[in-house]
């Protein structure tokens, strides 16, 4: 593995307007902490959670945090490094396939 990757939920808790029949993005975020520790074992990642409307004092956070509001993407937004892999309804294959090109490999082989 290259290096241990960061990846970041950005939402809310309120659900956006075109999210009606999602789960909210901390439901997203848990599932998706679950699904990639489930795909790669015993490599680690971090993963964290940013509420648009309270977003911590980190200004790369916080700024990301305010760019989700006024371009109005669709939440939760999916950060990889610096990369969106995920609006609104994230799909695993995208994350998966970004996550092996940093060198992560499935059931940790």
């Amino acid at each position: 593995m290259e290096k241990k990757v960061e990846i970041t939920v950005y939402g809310t808790e309120q659900l956006c307007p075109s999210c009606v029949n999602l789960p909210s993005s901390k439901e997203t975020y848990e599932w998706l902490e679950a699904a990639i520790s489930r795909k790669y074992p015993n490599q680690p990642f971090t993963i964290s959670y940013v509420d648009i409307q309270a977003p911590p004092e980190e200004e790369k956070k916080r700024a990301f945090a305010a760019r989700v509001i006024e371009e109005d993407m669709f939440y939760p937004v999916v950060l990889l490094e610096d990369t969106i892999v995920g609006e609104g309804n994230p799909k695993l294959k995208t994350i998966y396939r970004e996550m092996e090109k940093y060198g992560y490999t499935p059931g940790g082989e």
